[in-house]
């Protein structure tokens, strides 16, 4: 795994609120990421409204994907990350795709591919979840995912399942 400390790259990081008024928990958590030392906003997709992946006794989803420019080493972003989620009232219960304020996911750390304990990038759901790929696709058209294939590619294998794009 490369340390890119002193280089800059793109990372692209997957929002996502069902709790607690989704639409201004994304918001919030974008301008949180946005003022972390060492982290530059290159772009914001629009918010996307998703039916819950796991049970379907819990609210619709919205879904955004913002890419950001950074210094920090990919373990210091996710713990970043997930110190955000923690300050919005993300409550880990060990449910998996369970109801949350808030879900920030590392989806892709430039061209790298990283597998540990605590982080795989790119994020190992992203070419089946189309409340990832397109959001992604509206920022990054022309992105290759490490591993996963071109944006585009993907995108036509993975079927919209009611996403639409709310603005």
């Amino acid at each position: 795994m490369k340390n890119s400390a002193t280089e800059p790259v793109t990372a692209y990081i997957g929002l996502g609120s069902n709790l607690d008024n989704p639409a201004e928990q994304i918001k919030s958590a974008r301008s949180a990421i946005a003022s972390i030392a060492g982290v530059k906003e290159l772009a914001f997709s629009s918010l996307y409204h998703s039916s819950p992946m796991g049970p379907q006794d819990q609210p619709d989803y919205l879904n955004a994907v913002m890419a950001v420019e950074t210094h920090m080493p990919p373990i210091d972003l996710l713990r970043c990350l997930q110190a955000i989620e923690n300050e919005q009232g993300r409550i880990r219960k060990g449910e998996r795709w369970g109801a949350r304020t808030l879900d920030l996911d590392l989806l892709v750390y430039s061209d790298q591919q990283i597998e540990t304990a605590e982080l795989t990038v790119p994020h190992p759901g992203l070419a089946d979840r189309a409340f990832v790929l397109y959001p992604l696709a509206e920022i990054a058209p022309h992105l290759s995912v490490a591993g996963k294939g071109n944006i585009a590619d993907l995108i036509v294998k993975c079927p919209l399942n009611g996403l639409r794009r709310l603005f």
